[in-house]
This record gives structure tokens, C-alpha cells and sequence, in this order.
């Protein structure tokens, strides 16, 4: 019985060490930004260096009600099937509504050799409560 209690808390304790993080700074590989500076770096668009591409892992219904304009939507259920579209040669800015799907994606693009993902805190909710500009 100790010994089930001493494993049970291992892997809680291991689970809320790869939660979500709500601090900018590295973690597991991948990089947290503020939604401000997500929104600094989406300004510049294409004039960004390197280049830089929003991917929006939410549902494809939840995309087309609203996303950051010019983002490209990638469900984190297909997101394996799909790195093809996942280019290595620019930023990424992986968001979802609340920061729990991109985190998970985020940590998944590190897991499969990418150098180059960035989880935006707050994600969509953020964005939409900070009236950023939003494409349906």
C-alpha cells in the first residue's frame, strides 16, 4: 500500500510539473508569450525575422467563429497527421481558447524535434478580451 501511495505521488507529481504555465520563459523545450507580445509579433506579419505563423490548434467550428487573422488551423487532433504544414524555418505561435491544447501542441512539436514553438498564454480568450483584430 506505501508503495502505491509513493507512485501515486510521483505521477501527481510529475503531472502538475507539465501543467499549463501561466510565466513567459522556456518550458519543456517550447517558450510562453504574453498575449500582449503575441500581438506585438502578429503586427509585423510578414515583415517579422524570421518568419513567423500563427497556428490555431482549436476545432475547425471553433476556428471559423473567430481567429486570429491570417492564422492557419490545425486541430490538435490532427496535428501529427499534418506536420507536413508545419514548416521548421519560422516562428510558431501555437494558441487554442484557453492555453491547455496549445500547451499540449506546444510540448508535442518539442517532442517531435521542433525548435521553433511558442505557446501563447491566454490564447483566443485573451485575444478576444483584449479586442485584439479577429477574422471570421
Amino acid at each position: 500500500m506505501k508503495k502505491f501511495f509513493l507512485s501515486f505521488a510521483l505521477v501527481l507529481t510529475a503531472l502538475m510539473m507539465t501543467s499549463c504555465d501561466s510565466g513567459e520563459g522556456s518550458v519543456s523545450g517550447y517558450v510562453n508569450i504574453s498575449i500582449e507580445d503575441a500581438y506585438e509579433q502578429w503586427k509585423q506579419g510578414g515583415s517579422a525575422e524570421p518568419p513567423i505563423m500563427f497556428v490555431d490548434v482549436r476545432t475547425r467550428m471553433e476556428y471559423e467563429d473567430g481567429h486570429i487573422p491570417g492564422a492557419v488551423n490545425i486541430p490538435i487532433q490532427t496535428l501529427a497527421n499534418r506536420l507536413d504544414e508545419v514548416p521548421k524555418d519560422k516562428r510558431l505561435y501555437v494558441y487554442c481558447e484557453s492555453g491547455v491544447r496549445s500547451t499540449n501542441a506546444s510540448k508535442y512539436l518539442v517532442e517531435v524535434g521542433y525548435t521553433n514553438a511558442i505557446n501563447v498564454n491566454a490564447s483566443m480568450a485573451g485575444w478576444r478580451d483584449a479586442q485584439y483584430p479577429i477574422e471570421k
